[in-house]
């Protein structure tokens, strides 16, 4: 999952622009700003396995990072190091120990804010890495569960060595009675956590690589 934010049903959502990561343009060019949608297409996997394919709420979008995959790779996998570089991200606690690898377990939070039909809380997000291939792709499932909301997600994530860096592309769903009763709202989100999630961690493996070269 990334990030979800909102009023009514959207505030009762906001997440991380982040996890519920949360899920077109032309081509973004190596370090340039920003995210972009890529066209539509085959869902990303990872060993074989992707989004949950029966999913209403679903977005893929991807960007091009001027760093090297290494670097990248560490900043996404250090998951405890998120809050450092991910304004959203509260706090994050690995559930296991060792390298990132499959069944890794990690649990993070992330603000939601006051809004007319519920107060102020926090979601807290348990993810589980299912499928992983070092520097290659990453493939987490889990609950974010706040009061008066439960969202299951679906994470995809690849890593690409390109000319000018490493595209990184994303693709998330969401299943759950609340994104469900707002299905376009719930979907604006999921774009929005997953372009800035993209957009943080270029900024931060950027700032990392300019900072080892100079």
């Amino acid at each position: 999952m990334s990030g979800i934010r909102g009023t009514g049903v959207r505030a009762a959502l906001f997440t991380v622009p982040l996890v519920l990561g949360l899920l077109g343009a032309a081509a973004a060019p190596a370090g340039a700003a920003g995210s972009h949608t890529p066209r539509p297409g085959a869902s990303l996997t990872c060993r074989g396995k992707g989004v949950d394919p029966d999913a209403l709420v679903r977005h893929r979008a991807e960007i091009v990072i001027n760093a090297p995959l290494r670097t990248v790779w560490k900043l996404q996998t250090d998951v405890e190091r998120w809050p450092s570089w991910q304004a959203p991200v509260e706090t994050v606690e690995r559930l296991d120990h060792g390298p990132f690898r499959k069944g890794s377990a990690f649990r993070w939070t992330t603000p939601v804010p006051p809004n007319p039909s519920t107060p102020a809380t926090r979601l807290e997000i348990t993810s589980t890495v299912r499928q992983i291939e070092p520097n290659s792709c990453i493939r987490w499932t889990g609950p974010a569960i706040g009061e008066g909301l439960r969202i299951d997600g679906v994470h995809v994530w690849n890593f690409t060595e390109v000319k000018g860096g490493v595209r990184v592309s994303t693709e998330e769903t969401h299943t759950g009675a609340q994104v469900e009763a707002d299905v376009p709202t719930a979907t604006r989100i999921l774009r929005e956590g997953l372009e800035s999630w993209l957009r943080d961690l270029k900024s931060a493996a950027e700032g990392l690589a300019y900072n080892q070269t100079h």
